[in-house]
């Protein structure tokens, strides 16, 4: 695997699976490049598990992208807000992690405080119908949501777009961007 100069890009969206690390990987990115982090799942769902009107969103989302720096985690909605994103992004990282092995995130982090869920939604989560639903998506995320990412990296094949293969691989990359971040600021 191509070792990836992360300091080189200002604007980095992070897609992938549930229970893929997005998060995981979104907030290392950030402590090693100092790039401001959005979580998308924090900024959409008001209480009660609420979704935002569509034009709220899609203001939302035009405001986040507008800034020069940042790293964006996360999966919310599509359409036109996922087009914003990718236009405004320097780089894409997908995580193309194994979905029996995103099925364990999940399940090891139901019902734990999280920085990258909104307010107390961790208290909400319940071994119920609807988390078996979201289980089942899991497994549907490479007929459906992988398709529509591709369909995006085709529409801006200009952006740079790296697939992250496996925990292992993204552990070793967090890895190599700590030393390159710490041999930086010894050569200050």
């Amino acid at each position: 695997m191509n070792i990836l100069n992360i300091f080189e890009y200002n604007r980095i969206i992070i897609l992938g699976n549930n229970g893929s690390g997005k998060s995981f990987l979104a907030k290392n990115l950030a402590a090693i490049t100092a790039l401001p982090l959005i979580h998308l799942d924090v900024a959409f769902w008001k209480p009660n598990w609420e979704p935002p009107s569509e034009e709220e969103w899609l203001n939302k989302i035009t405001n986040f992208v507008s800034n020069d720096k940042w790293i964006i985690d996360g999966m919310c909605s599509w359409g036109e807000t996922m087009d914003l994103r990718f236009k405004a992004a320097d780089l894409i990282i997908l995580l193309d992690i194994n979905s029996f092995v995103c099925l364990a995130g999940v399940i090891k982090r139901q019902g734990k405080e999280r920085s990258d869920t909104a307010v107390n939604h961790h208290l909400d989560e319940k071994f119920d119908r609807d988390f078996i639903k979201f289980c089942k998506g899991i497994f549907k995320f490479n007929k459906t949501r992988r398709l529509k990412i591709m369909g995006f990296h085709e529409k801006y094949p200009d952006k740079p777009f790296y697939v992250i293969k496996g925990r292992r691989n993204m552990n070793n990359l967090i890895r190599q961007w700590r030393n390159e971040k710490e041999n930086r600021m010894n050569n200050y």
